[in-house]
This record gives structure tokens, sequence and C-alpha cells, in this order.
């Protein structure tokens, strides 16, 4: 690994871990969508999911309700597993060259339903078989693109969670999502010592974007900057959508 290389992925996780500091979310989304403009998003992922891993088993347990959100989220959370763990190959199989156009499809997607603030309401009576089912197909979308933020995201938020709740729910769902991500990865030979460095490089720059967003959040106006946040996630999106289908139409 270059140095440029290890410069350029400690501004993306800097980036990355301030938004997450500021919104409480969006670590991998920003990472794997910025990473993917210079590599694969299977490359991308190698280098995501530890740093992924570490500060979603933070916000797993940096609350009391952990209890609550397994009841009633595993469903859930076992499908999103088994589905990642079934679609292991869409990264790395004769679908991968795609992976770039579904990732930036989805980043536009996931900009678009935000900043509009669709909600629909889930009844507490439906909240297991529609969330098995949500689990299933974020499992895949997470399989092939690396970010599970769409169709989990909408769910969640339509079960009627308090913000505090909703935060360690988003943690805990990562954390099983980018496990079960890591297994694949590990399975295909893709972790190995060669992404340990970039890993590591990863970690601690997100890790300090992250308190200095979490630092700053009293002093700026959170719905500001996630809708600039949004718009700017859209306009990459679209870029890496038209770029990736040009890549492939040669």
């Amino acid at each position: 690994m270059i140095d440029t290389m290890l410069i350029l992925i400690a501004a993306v996780f800097a980036l990355a871990g301030f938004v997450k500091g500021v919104i409480g979310l969006g670590l991998p989304t920003v990472s794997m969508g910025l990473l993917a403009t210079t590599m694969t998003p299977v490359q991308a992922l190698t280098i995501v999911i530890v740093p992924a891993i570490v500060t979603n088993i933070w916000q797993t347990f940096a609350g009391p309700y952990l209890r609550d959100i397994i009841r009633r989220l595993w469903p859930l959370l076992i499908t999103t597993a088994i589905a990642i763990w079934f679609s292991g190959g869409l990264m790395t199989g004769p679908y991968a060259k795609y992976g770039a156009i579904v990732l930036g499809v989805l980043l536009v997607i996931y900009a678009v339903v935000t900043l509009v603030k669709f909600q629909f309401k889930t009844a507490p009576k439906d909240e297991k078989w529609v969330g098995g089912i949500v689990g299933a197909i974020t499992g895949v979308v997470s399989a092939a693109t690396g970010v599970q933020v769409i169709p989990s995201m909408p769910f969640m938020q339509s079960i009627g969670m308090e913000k505090n709740e909703l935060v360690q729910a988003l943690g805990l769902y990562f954390t099983v999502a980018t496990v079960a991500q890591a297994f694949n990865l590990t399975s295909a030979g893709l972790l190995t010592a060669a992404t340990a460095v970039p890993g590591i490089v990863a970690m601690v720059t997100a890790f300090a974007g992250m308190f200095l967003g979490q630092a700053v959040r009293d002093r700026m106006a959170p719905e500001q900057f996630r809708r600039w946040f949004l718009i700017a996630m859209l306009l990459l999106g679209i870029y890496l959508a038209v770029s990736a289908t040009l890549a492939v139409m040669k």
C-alpha cells in the first residue's frame, strides 16, 4: 500500500468518522462511497470492515436498551446475517463488476428517501415478519455493495423507537451485518495481513473524526449538516453510478 493511498484512506475515514460523530451514522456509507471512486467495492470493504465493527460495537453498548432491541429486532438481525452469508459471491463473482453501479444507485436512493423524509409506520404486531423480509433484502444488498442502510433504515424508523434507542439499535444491526461480511471476506481470503495497516489507519482516523464530530455537535445545527451531507451523498451516488456504467460498457 503506497503512502498516497494511506493518506487518502486517513482523509476518508476522518471525514466519515466526523459525520458519524455529528449525526450518529454514516461511517460505512461515506467511506464505501468515497473509496469506491478509486477502488472496487470489495477492496473498499476490506478496509472499512474493521473500523465499522469496532465503532458499531461501541455504539451497541452505549445505552440501556439492548435487551428490548434484541427482543424486537431478532428476525431482522438473523435474516440479514443469513442473507449476507449466502450472497457472499455477489462482490467477488461474475457480477462483481456491477457492484459500483449498484452502490451508486443505493447512495442516490438513500439520499433521496432521507431528504424527502419518507416514512411509514409498522404496527407492533407486524414488526417481526416485516423485519424478517427487510433483513433478507438488506442482506443481499449489503453483500453486493457493503452498505446496509436500505431498506433497514426506513424500517427501523417506522417502528417507533425514540432517538437514543434508534441509535443503539443501528449500532447493533450494523455490528451483526459487518461481522457477517467479515466472515465472507475471511472465507474468500480477502482479509489478510496486507489489509491490516490500512485497517488500522482507518480505525484510528475514524475515531479521531468521530470524537471531533461529537465535540462540535452542540455548536452546529445537526439537521442542516445532515441535509448537506445527504446532498453530497446524492451527487457522489450519481457520479459512481454513471462512471461505473460507462466503464462496464467499454
